[in-house]
């Protein structure tokens, strides 16, 4: 540097400027750094398939809710909105459907979404989710117009178009790029690019511990305020991340030393405890059916006297009190259908019988096969499934009581092998209430054999009713038909319901904009 009289060091200015820009911009990032805003929450369970159209598993439908978008979504009070869809029109005799995209839509990839991507989305939800394929089964040609613009054309008038499309939960019809949707459906997809206000960031996904999605920067949400699952779905932190937390004493731990945000489906046990907290709130997850679902590929429950035994074995009063001593979180339901569906009936419900149960038993020449029973050990229903085989072995059966994680029974209830080779016979869940409320999207009412649900039930009689219900306008006479797949049911029982719990959460109280629905949804929160 040389002397200057009038400014010293000629460039010590220019110098110390430079050291000064240098330091406001280390500090700029350093403070962008630390106001990245990052949400954590323990999830349901593990990730295990990324591909939310091959498997209805809760914890995949959540993943699939936060990077991809749906054409149609349904609000708080249950009615069908457009969300990826900016209008569309109907004609008179109801047979051709217009769609017109909104602006502005784009995959996290930045390329934009297409009609192609609609349709291509579409056939293959279409071919593995129950309402896919009632409403393929319609259509006589899915096309694009433009690249905005598609049509559905049916060949018969069809009611249910607008719920099928924004059906909330398992399959749900998400929309991705049409070169992801080519995957046959029988195959999982890997590519996790969507079309959702957050992107996985699959770099740092590590299976059994931490699940990361960021911010979307493509994503263009609705004009209108968050409702249900519908409106706009605004990302107000920067990134979520999954802890795959198993013990739930150490995701409690983890929650009340601000590790994490939210605690998806605390054991009910644990409530008192985090009532002494006060900053965390307990809320309603969401409404779930109980269920012991049945291989019938399989001996011993391809067997229906067996089945139809099971449904007076099962007092819902001995099991549920397992779940908590509050009686207010759960309740019996002599229904295949939810308590407060408008389709609920008891019509000829079994009252709980062990005798019967054991006489059906012995008329069912059941020999003694093992029952592969897998138990969710890691989520809230396991304390039922523990009674549920109790009761099962007290009554002569020959139960294989076999505690796993839920993220490994879902990869292993497609399997339709023998339990000597690695198969199953039954398993305990918990489905939600959007999955088990009307014949049209019912988990556990579909009897298509082995295009259906894990289990696989096959009755024409009940898929038959359940065509004729979709097909019904008038309430009175669909309840009625719902009343009829119900008696069928119980001769062919495709599965057991136990009742009903509200599966709970615990959410940091600072956290702002929280969804609540029967679907968890992590988009409008600020922290």
């Amino acid at each position: 540097m040389r002397w200057n009289a009038k400014t010293g060091f000629a460039g010590f200015a220019g110098h110390a400027k430079s050291l000064a820009i240098a330091a406001a911009l280390a500090m700029t990032l350093t403070t962008t750094a630390q106001a990245e805003t990052v949400l954590k929450i323990r999830p349901q369970s593990d990730l295990r398939v990324l591909d939310p159209i091959t498997t209805s598993a809760h914890e995949t439908r959540n993943h699939g809710y936060l990077i991809y978008d749906t054409l149609f979504a349904s609000d708080s009070k249950g009615a069908i909105q457009p969300q990826m869809v900016d209008s569309y029109t109907v004609s008179e005799d109801g047979l051709t459907w217009k769609f017109t995209l909104r602006d502005g839509l784009k995959f996290h990839d930045d390329t934009p979404v297409t009609s192609e991507d609609v349709i291509a989305s579409l056939k293959r939800w279409g071919e593995r989710d129950n309402f896919g394929q009632q409403l393929m089964s319609r259509a006589v040609s899915l096309t694009a117009d433009d690249a905005k613009t598609f049509t559905l054309v049916l060949k018969e008038g069809w009611a249910l178009v607008l719920e099928a499309l924004g059906k909330p939960s398992t399959l749900v019809p998400f929309i991705m790029p049409a070169r992801i949707a080519a995957t046959p459906s029988t195959e999982a997809i890997s590519d996790p690019i969507g079309s959702g206000p957050f992107m996985m960031v699959r770099e740092e996904w590590v299976p059994g511990a931490k699940v990361v999605y960021k911010k979307a920067p493509t994503y263009v949400p609705r004009k209108e305020a968050p409702d249900g699952l519908s409106g706009a779905k605004i990302a107000n932190v920067d990134r979520i991340e999954w802890h795959i937390i198993a013990d739930h004493q150490a995701a409690l731990n983890a929650l009340q030393a601000g590790e994490i945000d939210i605690y998806e489906e605390i054991p009910a046990e644990l409530i008192p405890v985090v009532k002494e907290n006060q900053n965390v709130a307990i809320e309603r997850l969401n409404r779930a059916q109980v269920m012991l679902r049945m291989n019938q590929l399989q001996p011993p429950f391809d067997n229906q006297k067996l089945r139809q035994a099971l449904l007076y074995l099962f007092d819902p009063m001995q099991i549920l009190p397992a779940y908590t001593d509050d009686d207010s979180f759960y309740r019996a339901c002599p229904s295949f259908y939810m308590c407060d569906s408008p389709f609920f009936t008891d019509v000829e419900w079994p009252k709980p019988d062990s005798e019967k149960a054991k006489q059906l038993i012995k008329e069912s020449s059941y020999n003694g096969e093992t029952i592969a029973l897998m138990d969710p050990i890691d989520v809230a229903v396991s304390p039922l499934a523990k009674i549920v085989s109790q009761m099962m072995s007290d009554a002569g059966l020959n139960v294989d009581h076999q505690g796993q994680d839920w993220a490994s029974i879902v990869q292993r209830r497609s399997s339709k092998k023998p339990v000597s080779e690695g198969g199953w016979s039954a398993w305990v869940g918990n489905p939600g209430a959007f999955d088990m409320w009307d014949p049209a999207t019912h988990l556990g009412l579909r009897s298509n054999g082995e295009a259906g649900w894990f289990g696989w039930p096959k009755d024409d009689e009940i898929e038959n009713l359940r065509a004729e219900f979709t097909k019904e306008l008038d309430l009175e006479k669909r309840k009625e038909i719902a009343r009829q797949i119900q008696l069928r049911a119980l001769e062919t029982v495709p599965y057991i319901p136990i009742g009903e719990f509200d599966l709970l959460r615990a959410i940091n109280k600072e956290l702002q904009g929280v969804i609540v629905y029967d679907v968890p949804v992590y988009w409008n929160i600020s922290k």
